[in-house]
């Protein structure tokens, strides 16, 4: 299975930081605006699902697994059929005045890792321009 690791330094408080991940029906507006253009809450799930739709067109289907406000951390699993498994976890921790944002996923078939680290990467690129600049959460 590979594992893919990104991480960056944000420019907010790990609180802030966290606030907005947390919320995980506004990654379009919150987050990652441009990077998500939709997000959409499926309640009557067993698990709680968000369907995201990308600035590419993808749309993707994502249970919630776990939300620890301790650990300021986020696990989320992909629930689609050409992903045979997608284990995402974010964790949100205090660095300096800022905060470091840890992205960490394992994916099978190992090939998706390629497709996967850089939309991971641009992913934390946009949150770190949104929630870096003044009032953006």
């Amino acid at each position: 299975m590979a594992t893919i690791h990104e991480e960056m330094i944000i420019a907010a408080t790990p609180d802030a930081v966290w606030d907005a991940v947390r919320d995980f029906g506004a990654l379009h507006t919150r987050l990652v605006p441009g990077f998500v253009v939709a997000t959409t809450i499926d309640n009557a799930a067993v698990w709680t699902v968000r369907v995201v739709t990308f600035a590419t067109g993808a749309v993707l289907r994502e249970r919630i697994v776990a939300v620890d406000d301790g650990r300021r951390r986020l696990v989320w699993a992909i629930d689609d059929a050409t992903v045979e498994h997608h284990n995402g976890a974010i964790e949100v921790r205090a660095h300096g005045d800022g905060s470091r944002v840890i992205w960490t996923a394992d994916v099978l078939p190992d090939t998706l890792a390629a497709q996967f680290q850089p939309l991971m990467a641009a992913g934390l690129a946009t949150m770190s321009a949104h929630l870096g600049k003044p009032g953006a959460t």
